[in-house]
């Protein structure tokens, strides 16, 4: 042999150098094995892997809000992964993946000769589904002009001991979890909600091949960016699955004629649905998460250990919610902003406009660098291509940092928070306009004033203290010790010689006499009443507090009003009921906050909704049934600030309690004027608006069909007197002695009313009381 060797030189140096070479590539290859460019995972590793799994935020009906994460990750098992898509997935990217270990001897030999010796980057290919597991798992490192190489090859032995320890099936499910699809998804259950809105069991074959054809490029075959590129992405995926035998021709040629329709859910803080929502549930399960510990002994991470986190938030009604603000809040912006014309403050006021300034990030970074205020001025004016935000729809312009403080000082912002009264449960929470542009929650950072939504607190502590439902109160104006004289901003003023009884004027909103009420119950009384209910901010001891003076917040008001139809229970509103690990073993479970007294009697509690109905039947709050058409059974109260710089409106049903407010953020710029800023205008539509939406689903008809309970007849005989009486000849000449602080009361049907001299001298005359 080694004389025929000696004969052929050209074969003796052929062999020699092709032991060298196969010496070399042991020894390299050896010296990866042993981890001398970088440790790879030993059988006990690869038996506990542990990938990043994002958090999700779980409506009440197990719908899919909203996700915490590093990556965009959720866990599938095996058994929840159709047939086709692992077809799809086998035909595509492994054909021979039941038959081989893990390794394709001839890829990985084809690698290494062209990649070393031909100098060719492209010629990797015949990855099987192993190896892409090894390298969806643990990465590739630079390692230089070889790195390919070496990454290859620590793939390879990875592949191998995956192999060894999981079965295919398994390989299959471990794939399927880490594969990395477009808009940093990882993961077929992850890719699946967002891209189709739907579960991995849910897809069907087209679909499943839309997104196993992604895998050749997540990017460049992104459905959402690239749809013609998928499409045909996703019909080399079906003709080879026809050539494998998963399909036969006739049913990929008939898949490849059915369009690419995308249902695509973005899962990202800032965008999709509940954004406000999502933010105070993390910013709860952050405090929550501080106080417990996994099974080693550290604290569990939001973004990273896959939590469930199950809310009371109603999915659907959320959506019809934000659909409600956004449609009546796109048109009152075009109102008001037309309502002001070349005269609006955010183009007008410069201490306005330069106090925002002042206080932006940008003007504090500038000044921070030590610029004088020319300077500062000089970089706040340069133009850059900015996104801005319009209602129809996201826009880019090129506009100074000045012109964009100036932009957004024009918009009206909104909040919304419905909850079911029995428990406190959210069913829907809307903080703003959008997110993206304004983060400030108006649900749970916000405290405005209240306007005449403090009203009924005020009418429900007289009744408590004693007053009877039909004390009459003159109209007229009344000045108060400070100076103070509250009138009120409809014609009900215009005659002062009219006296109402509560209910009437409740439901009129009469200021004036919201006032008087206030005066004769006592200001003490009414801020106890207010606590009684779940009020827990501050309140003045004025006499303006009748007229919703005092600053509170969203949640507190709606867990006020949920007292009138939970049977004079306040209940705080909570939206976290359970939080569980990955493995959905349970961490934390929260209850409702029920009140532990009763706010008030039941006579007062049904007298109170009463004159809340009446608020809606003839009241301040008719609209909802001339120009919405709704025939619920609903109770409301509107409210309206002081120079028109708050809108509110609360709705009351059986089974439901939704409050809405609008505004500017800025408290300095209000409403031009009442038609366009009074709470029935302002904030009632959003409500009326979501009912509208509501009464059209059956499934809300537990609470659109709900029902008050009629009120008993002595209760009808309490309200049974006229609404309103005028002051008799000698009253309206003379006046009353009262001077219209204290209450007169109207005598029932069998008593007899009481004359003038007898009410202005105190003389007693058949009095039943």
């Amino acid at each position: 042999m080694i004389a025929k060797l000696n004969r052929h030189p050209k074969l003796k140096w052929t062999l020699l150098i092709s032991l060298i070479l196969g010496a070399l590539f042991l020894l390299f290859f050896a010296s990866i094995y042993l981890g001398v460019w970088g440790k790879l995972p030993g059988t006990s590793e690869l038996k506990d892997l542990k990938q990043n799994k994002a958090t999700q935020i779980l409506a009440s009906n197990g719908g899919l809000l909203g996700k915490f994460y590093v990556y965009d990750r959720q866990p599938i098992e095996f058994s929840k992964l159709p047939p086709h898509l692992i077809q799809a997935l086998i035909a595509t990217e492994d054909v021979r993946f039941y038959e081989h270990d893990g390794i394709d001897n001839r890829s990985l030999l084809r690698v290494f000769f062209k990649t070393i010796l031909l100098q060719d980057e492209s010629a990797g290919g015949g990855s099987t589904i192993s190896l892409q597991l090894a390298k969806n798992i643990y990465g590739r490192k630079d390692y230089g002009e070889i790195g390919i190489l070496v990454n290859k090859l620590q793939e390879a032995i990875i592949a191998k001991r995956l192999e060894d320890v999981y079965t295919k099936n398994e390989i299959i499910e471990l794939y399927f979890n880490t594969v990395p699809f477009s808009d940093n998804t990882y993961g077929i259950e992850s890719a699946s909600l967002k891209f189709f809105n739907k579960h991995t069991s849910e897809l069907k074959l087209e679909e499943a091949a839309v997104l196993v054809g992604m895998l050749k490029a997540s990017h460049y075959y992104n459905p959402r960016i690239f749809p013609e590129r998928s499409r045909l992405r996703r019909d080399v995926v079906l003709m080879q699955m026809a050539k494998y035998g998963y399909l036969s021709m006739e049913e990929a040629q008939e898949l490849k004629l059915r369009p690419l329709t995308l249902n695509y859910r973005n899962y990202s803080p800032n965008t999709g649905l509940a954004p406000y929502f999502r933010e105070q549930v993390r910013k709860s399960l952050s405090k929550v998460l501080d106080t417990l510990k996994n099974k080693d002994g550290k604290k569990y991470n939001i973004y990273r250990d896959g939590l469930i986190v199950k809310t009371t938030l109603d999915y659907n009604m959320q959506q019809l919610a934000e659909e409600a603000m956004l449609d009546h809040m796109s048109k009152l912006q075009e109102a008001h902003e037309a309502s002001y014309g070349k005269y609006a403050p955010w183009k007008t006021d410069k201490k306005l406009i330069m106090d925002k300034i002042k206080a932006s990030d940008r003007y504090k970074k500038l000044q921070s660098k030590g610029l004088s205020q020319a300077e500062i001025h000089e970089e706040l004016e340069k133009t850059r291509p900015t996104e801005v935000f319009e209602y129809s729809g996201t826009e880019t312009r090129e506009i100074s940092t000045i012109d964009s403080i100036a932009h957004y000082l024009k918009f009206l912002n909104s909040g919304l928070l419905a909850v079911n009264p029995e428990n406190g449960g959210v069913k829907a929470w809307v903080g703003g306009v959008d997110f993206r542009y304004f983060k400030y929650d108006h649900v749970s950072q916000s405290k405005r004033q209240v306007g005449s939504t403090f009203k009924p607190i005020v009418y429900t502590a007289a009744l408590e203290n004693g007053m009877d439902p039909c004390s009459y109160f003159s109209v007229r104006e009344v000045t108060y010790d400070n100076g103070w004289t509250p009138s009120n901003s409809s014609s009900e003023g215009d005659d002062p010689d009219m006296n109402y009884n509560l209910k009437t004027a409740l439901s009129r909103s009469m200021n004036t006499i919201a006032v008087k009420v206030l005066m004769e119950t006592g200001i003490g009384n009414v801020i106890t009443q207010a606590k009684k209910m779940g009020i827990s901010s501050d309140l003045p001891a004025v006499p303006s507090i009748a007229l919703g003076t005092a600053s509170l917040g969203l949640d507190e008001l709606t867990e006020a009003y949920t007292s009138y139809v939970n049977d004079g229970y306040s209940a705080k509103p909570y939206f976290i009921t359970r939080v569980e690990d990955a493995e959905g073993n349970l961490l934390a479970q929260f209850k409702p906050e029920i009140a532990e007294r009763k706010a008030f009697s039941e006579t007062n509690r049904q007298l109170m909704l009463n004159m809340m109905q009446a608020t809606v039947n003839e009241g301040t709050a008719t609209r909802l049934r001339t120009t919405y058409g709704l025939q619920n059974d609903i109770a409301g109260k509107t409210g309206t600030t002081q120079d028109n710089k708050d809108g509110w409106f609360v709705g009351i049903t059986p089974n439901l309690v939704c409050v809405t407010w609008v505004g500017s953020d800025d408290h300095r710029i209000g409403f031009r004027n009442t038609a366009i800023g009074q709470g029935a205008n302002s904030a009632l539509p959003i409500f009326a608006k979501l009912y509208e939406k509501m009464n059209s689903q059956p499934e809300f008809n537990k609470i659109t069909q709900a029902r008050f309970a009629p009120p008993p007849s002595d209760l009808r005989e309490m309200v049974d007197c006229p609404p309103s009486e005028r002051d008799n000849f000698l009253e309206r000449l003379f006046g009353s002695k009262k001077d219209d602080h204290s209450e007169r009361s109207k005598p029932k049907k069998e008593k007899k009313k009481k004359g003038f001299f007898q009410r202005l001298f105190g003389k007693k005359k058949n009095d039943d009381n």
